[in-house]
């Protein structure tokens, strides 16, 4: 028996068992992939591939589906400083606004500093990045009479293709864990957002340089945040800043903030300009330069 078939029994079953209501709740939706949301409400792709800001996730799911529809996004991000070029590209999925699952790869290219740093000129890092996120109270949109935030948790699985090479520079690991919980709040008659994140890490640039090392080999909890504000329905401004552990002794690892200007000309592309200060990675102090990122979705 099809699908479809199966489901006209069970509703025909819930109307005459379970009444209206129930078979209601059994229904499947008029729009599977219905995007309702108001736009904007879904968020950037998260550099490591979350639903959120640039630089660290917010607690909204990524896309613009209802409780009971589907969203998806894409997205490539080019990150580039004086000594580095980071390009991540991936996808995420957003189960009816409540779970999500994304996926991001990373290449960190040290151009030129590759040669200074004794691992041959154009030199890349490459990282996958497995995340899940559950909204678990809240929401950050409809509780607009109440101080609430929409709270979610999440995790990142993260595999660095370069094991010999951070683990020459004193990372005791190629792959790790990273653990976080986000509280999101829109202020919609303010048209402000500010997101707090916390996050348990060993990951040392993300993972780029692996995880743990010479220095502090133990979980570290890091706060990150983000403001934006909405200059028109479509055009939001905003900040970010990320902690960071430091791990090794070979390289500090810094702080990152940045300045952005997000456009979204539609509910299916968005795109982002941002300034950013990354401070010192792998000994390069001053790490500073230009955030760029499409993402394009439903």
């Amino acid at each position: 028996m099809r699908r479809s078939a199966l489901a006209a029994v069970a509703l025909a079953m819930a109307t005459t068992t379970g009444g209206p209501a129930l078979a209601q709740e059994l229904a499947p939706p008029e729009d599977f992939f219905d995007s309702g949301k108001l736009l904007a409400t879904s968020g950037l792709s998260q550099i490591e591939g979350a639903g959120g800001g640039g630089l660290t996730p917010w607690a909204v799911i990524t896309g613009y589906e209802t409780r009971d529809a589907i969203g998806a996004n894409a997205h490539y991000t080019f990150v580039n400083t004086p000594s580095f070029t980071l390009h991540s590209a991936g996808a995420a999925v957003g189960f009816y606004d409540r779970f999500e699952l994304s996926y991001a790869r990373e290449i960190f290219d040290t151009r030129s500093t590759g040669a200074r740093l004794g691992l041959g000129s154009g030199y890349t890092f490459n990282e996958d990045i497995f995340g899940a996120k559950l909204r678990i109270a809240g929401d950050a949109v409809y509780d607009q009479d109440s101080w609430m935030p929409q709270i979610a948790i999440g995790t990142q699985y993260k595999r660095n293709d370069n094991a010999a090479t951070v683990h020459a520079i004193g990372a005791k690991s190629a792959q790790g864990w990273d653990f976080y919980a986000s509280a999101t709040k829109l202020f919609l008659a303010e048209s402000v957002l500010l997101d707090a994140t916390v996050r348990a890490t060993r990951a040392n640039q993300l993972g780029i340089l692996g995880f743990g090392g010479d220095r502090d080999d133990n979980y570290n909890a890091e706060f990150e945040g983000s403001a934006a504000y909405l200059l028109t329905r479509k055009l939001a401004i905003g900040v970010e800043y990320r902690g960071q552990p430091n791990n090794l002794s070979f390289a500090a690892q810094d702080r990152w903030i940045d300045a952005f200007i997000a456009y979204f000309p539609t509910r299916n592309l968005s795109l982002t300009m941002a300034a950013v200060d990354l401070g010192s990675i792998a000994g390069q102090k001053r790490q500073r330069g230009i955030y760029l990122s499409m993402q394009a979705g439903f």
